[in-house]
């Protein structure tokens, strides 16, 4: 059994793996309780639960009864459905963005209404007493109860199931302010705090549309991944050998034979079994120059045939193929992520219920004390107002609002928190070679020999689809199109020969020319040999029974690898390059780039099982790719960095894309993530600060419910402008890693 099916997981008589859809989490402290609760049932091997996909893989002994786990889940609250299909899913998902966009599409004027009242008020003029006394009690409330609905049910599904979370704060902290104006709006007195809840509920209804955003978009990159396949494929009659037709990949078995002509995508694993070509893997292997294929060589699904056609016996369908099973490792490795959660709800478990017990404790104890119901109530709920977590509901949505969109003007997207919070732990940063600091593609890099020796080479490959044939004609800039080619004949592994002008041009591997009795001189034989020793491919070229000349091609470095590789190295970050190239071509670009740690020779499943082993060493590991087979060491990594400029996979199992695929843009966007993630920090800090020493002040009497709305409102006005402060990383961080990369350079 190979590594990728240990990866993805091996069958076994005495486990197996259930997958459900979790109903009921609204947070990453949702999803850490549901999978605490389900590792602890008997016979529970293994559980993980992903908040941002909603899904449960639970590994489970061949004694374990589906409905324990579902009852263990529904006692708090949560409920385990049958896992739906990706399209299912998918319409569930953006069902439930739509839903919060409504909201918040309701919530932003009223509480923009409120917020021109309040500059009124502070500015000195009197607020109408329309709003006073009719407009404002009644938004409140359509607020409170309408748009915030969800939080209040979620909260009541929390009590109901003893437990807490963030929807427990919020409802405790808009019901309380809202109540308490009530009872005053009711008995004629001031103050009323409505804007209060007014504010927290659209504040948060927002956060919550950005997260319903993302996870609608949570499986595209597995989507991405599969539709790389072929959807159908041309079968032979097993008696004639002749195409019956094109037919869904799903119906072909085991030692089917199939075609598949040239410029097609291989639909499915197999052997070759006639013909010959050439396949460009490099979705597989990021191997930038294609693999030649002859009869008994494996060929992978969704990578392309690049040469002539070939007949291919079935060797793998659906999820047995490296496709999907490289689908299979990019879905594990997220679930990995699943515990990663926010300090805020991390806290709130505790927070919650500290917070109740001390405002049911403060009424009391005033009751006891003074026996003024009214004076207990004021500071039972100026403890629950000085409490409400407007700020801490604002820390984490404000600073990422902020720092993704300065992100965005510098070409960054930032994915998530999960990524933010690993960027300031990193100390290995692993590179993948072919299109991040290589630039992808093959391109000629010398030619020694005759004056018209590439002019010829080229004439020859000019209708060659192959990628070293282009890269020769790319650099002739300019075929003879008045030169006669005739004859064009492909040696199957060894090259191709043609005749031009009425001379017959060979053009390949020294093979070729041995085979057809050309000479090499013994110079030519020492530029091959060191071009070779560099990492570059040679091509021989002759006519008239000797060697004409060499021409070395090579995927070439990215100018900016340099300066890139140097900035990292300053910042405390070791830096590694990882790549399917062999191991001569990987020392020679590594050497270019200083680098000192290369792994070479790394299949798609190994890149995965690399990055764990770093990790496994107590390495904080950032993965910086581009191609398909990136995407499960993307995924697997404590921090996935995609260049923009690379597939769909790569892009969306990553933490941070740059969108334009600048080398340049990873050490920055290595400081803003850091930097963005520093401030929710602090945010945080201050928001749990605040509420640590204000509840006590509050507690004793020393606030006024006016005095406690007016310092929640401090609180967040001060977590808003620490926020803000982001807007200016690039203006001084960014230049000055630029500049230091130029001077690298």
């Amino acid at each position: 059994m190979s590594a990728l099916d240990d990866a993805v997981g091996k069958t076994s008589t005495t486990s197996a793996e259930l997958v459900f859809d979790v109903e009921g989490m609204t947070c990453g402290s949702c999803a850490a309780r549901v999978q605490r609760v389900l590792g602890k049932e008997d016979g529970v091997v293994d559980a993980r639960v992903n908040y941002a996909t909603g899904m449960a893989h639970v590994d489970v002994g061949p004694d374990v009864a589906e409905d324990s786990l579902h009852e263990s889940v529904s006692r708090i609250g949560y409920e385990l459905v049958p896992h739906r299909d990706a399209a299912a899913r998918r319409r569930e998902q953006e069902d439930e963005e739509t839903r919060w966009r409504r909201r918040l599409v309701i919530g932003i004027p009223i509480a923009a209404l409120f917020g021109v009242m309040m500059a009124l008020g502070l500015s000195g003029g009197e607020m109408p007493g329309w709003f006073e006394n009719g407009v404002a009690p009644l938004l409140a409330t359509v607020t409170v109860f309408g748009i915030g609905w969800p939080f209040l049910r979620e909260a009541a599904r929390r009590a109901r199931a003893l437990t807490t979370n963030m929807d427990t704060l919020i409802a405790i902290g808009t019901v309380s302010a809202w109540a308490f104006s009530l009872a005053q709006w009711l008995g004629g007195r001031t103050p009323r705090y409505w804007d209060a809840p007014v504010f927290i509920v659209v504040f948060l209804v927002a956060g919550r549309y950005a997260e319903a955003r993302a996870k609608s978009r949570a499986g595209d990159a597995l989507q991405s991944l599969l539709e790389l396949g072929a959807k159908e494929a041309r079968r032979l009659d097993p008696e004639t050998g002749e195409e019956t037709g094109m037919v869904d990949v799903l119906e072909l078995e085991l030692d089917d034979h199939i075609r598949v002509r040239p410029g097609e995508t291989i639909p499915v694993d197999g052997e070759v079994v006639a013909g010959s070509t050439a396949v460009d893997e490099s979705m597989l292997t990021g191997e930038s120059a294609p693999v030649e294929k002859t009869v008994g060589d494996p060929v992978t699904g969704a990578t392309i045939n690049a040469g002539g056609a070939i007949t291919v016996a079935v060797k793998a369908v659906g999820g047995r193929s490296k496709l999907a099973q490289m689908a299979a490792l990019v879905q594990r490795a997220q679930d990995s992520k699943g515990e990663a959660q926010r300090l805020a709800d991390r806290v709130s478990a505790v927070f919650v219920p500290i917070v109740i017990v001390i405002a049911l404790v403060t009424a009391a104890i005033w009751l006891l004390v003074s026996g003024d119901v009214a004076e207990a109530v004021t500071a039972a709920v100026s403890v629950l107002i000085i409490a409400c977590p407007c700020a801490l509901g604002l820390a984490t949505p404000m600073a990422m609002m902020v720092g993704t969109g300065r992100a965005a003007q510098l070409g960054i997207v930032v994915k998530g928190i999960e990524a933010l919070e690993q960027t300031r732990r990193v100390d290995t940063v692993v590179f993948d070679k072919t299109g991040t600091l290589t630039e992808g593609r093959m391109s000629v890099v010398a030619v020694h020999g005759d004056d018209d020796v590439l002019a010829k080479v080229a004439a020859v490959e000019q209708d060659s689809e192959h990628p070293i044939g282009a890269a020769i004609v790319e650099a002739a800039e300019q075929v003879d199109q008045s030169a006669e080619v005739t004859d064009f004949t492909a040696h199957a592994g060894r090259g191709v020969s043609a005749t031009v002008d009425g001379q017959t041009v060979y053009v390949g591997t020294r093979r070729l020319l041995a085979e057809e009795d050309l000479t090499v001189a013994e110079e030519f034989e020492q530029l091959a040999a060191k071009a070779e020793s560099t990492g570059a491919t040679v091509v021989f070229a002759g006519w008239d029974g000797r060697c004409t000349g060499v021409i070395s091609v090579a995927d070439t470095v990215k100018s900016s690898a340099v300066g890139v590789v140097d900035a990292l190295r300053d910042m405390g970050v070791d830096v590694a390059m990882i790549t399917g190239d062999n191991q001569r071509t990987a020392r020679s670009i590594a050497d270019d780039l200083r680098i000192t740690t290369v792994l070479a020779e790394v299949l798609p499943e190994d890149k995965q099982a690399e990055v764990e082993r770093l990790q496994g060493q107590g390495l904080t590991v950032a993965m910086v790719g581009d191609g398909v087979n990136d995407a499960p060491a993307l995924a697997q990594a404590d921090l996935g960095i995609a260049m923009g400029t690379g597939t769909d996979v790569a892009i969306e199992a990553s933490d941070l894309t740059l969108m334009a695929g600048r080398l340049q843009s990873v050490p920055t966007a290595m400081r803003l993530a850091a930097g963005t993630e520093r401030t929710i920090r602090q945010n945080l800090a201050w928001a749990f600060g605040y509420n640590t020493l204000a509840i006590p002040v509050a507690a004793l009497g020393l606030l006024t419910p006016a005095v406690a709305g007016a310092a929640m409102a401090f609180s967040s006005v001060s977590v808003v402008l620490n926020s803000l402060r982001l807007r200016r990383f690039g203006q001084v961080e960014a230049r000055g890693a630029d500049d230091q990369m130029e001077v690298a350079r």
